[in-house]
This record gives structure tokens, sequence and C-alpha cells, in this order.
């Protein structure tokens, strides 16, 4: 069960005041006594591309956590404002020195409370590369294309789900 009104915030961001828990709309929600300001728990959304160029896959090594030193596709969170397909490229660039463009959607996954700190939603965009020289960046330290059929090992059912997607459509499946 998610919580809806987690302890941990205790103090309003708006006038410092003491939040409470009451029932707003059909949740228990912290709320702010005095301004009214409620906190809402938004889900962390993540982006990511699946760029396949020569029938070789684009991933990269993740130097953070989770699964620090397994393989997966260049993604990044999205912030408050941002256009989806627009952090895609750019967390691409970050990561992979590569720029891309958005071709089309593939998935929406939900990853739900086990996501342990990572993105509960996460949005899969098909992408191809457009300029730049493999360069590792951001929380990557490494980055490569690797053929279907000779991959490393990888980090999340997302990417595992793109790889597969792609093997199919090449017909390395």
């Amino acid at each position: 069960m998610l919580d809806s009104a987690p302890e941990a915030y205790r103090f309003c961001p708006h006038c410092a005041t003491p939040l409470i828990t009451r029932p707003v709309s059909d949740k228990p929600r912290r709320v702010c006594p005095a301004c009214d300001f409620i906190y809402f728990t938004d889900p962390k959304v993540g982006v990511g591309v699946l760029v396949v160029h020569e029938e070789k896959v684009l991933l990269i090594r993740r130097a953070m956590r989770p699964h620090i030193g397994l393989w997966s596709l260049p993604a990044g969170f999205l912030d408050r404002g941002e256009d989806p397909q627009a952090t895609a490229e750019r967390e691409t660039a970050e990561e992979t020195g590569l720029e891309v463009r958005i071709t089309s959607l593939i998935d929406v996954f939900y990853n739900g409370p086990s996501a342990q700190g990572g993105a509960s939603v996460f949005i899969l965009y098909r992408a191809e590369w457009v300029s730049g020289a493999l360069a590792a960046g951001d929380d990557a330290d490494a980055v490569e294309f690797f053929a279907l059929d000779a991959l490393p090992e990888l980090a999340f059912s997302s990417t595992i789900h793109a790889v597969t997607l792609a093997r199919r459509e090449t017909g390395t499946d």
C-alpha cells in the first residue's frame, strides 16, 4: 500500500507550520492547518530511449545506484515542467555524448513501490542517432553499442523489454 500521508513530511514548505494528516478527496494527506497547503505524493517519472544502429543497441554502464556496474538504456528523471521527449533527448546526450531524435513512443511502464528510489513510471521512446561521438558522462562510466545477440548484464525490466523488442524487430530473437 502506498503511503499518501508520509509522516516524514512534518512542516509546511510555505509557512513552516507543523503539518497534520486529514482526509483530502479520497485519501489521507499531510496538510497545513494555517495556509491549507496539501502535500501530494507525486510519482517519480523516468524517461529513456532505445537507439538501435546497425543492429546494435546503445547502452550505458551505470555508475550510480541502483544497479551500479550493470547496463541500461540511456535514461533519467523528468522534472516538473519538462517535456518528456526533450528530457529523454537531453539525458541521452548527457550520458552518451550522442544527439538523438525521438521517433516514437514504445511503452509506458509502472514499476510500483518496489522501484527502490527509481522511477515508478517509466516512459520508453525509440530514438535515432543524429550526431555526436560516444563519450560516457553524467551517471554513466561507459557507453557502447552492443550486438543484440551479445549483451552484457542488464539492469532494469524496461531495458530487457526494449532489447527483446529490438531483437524481434531485427530478427535476432
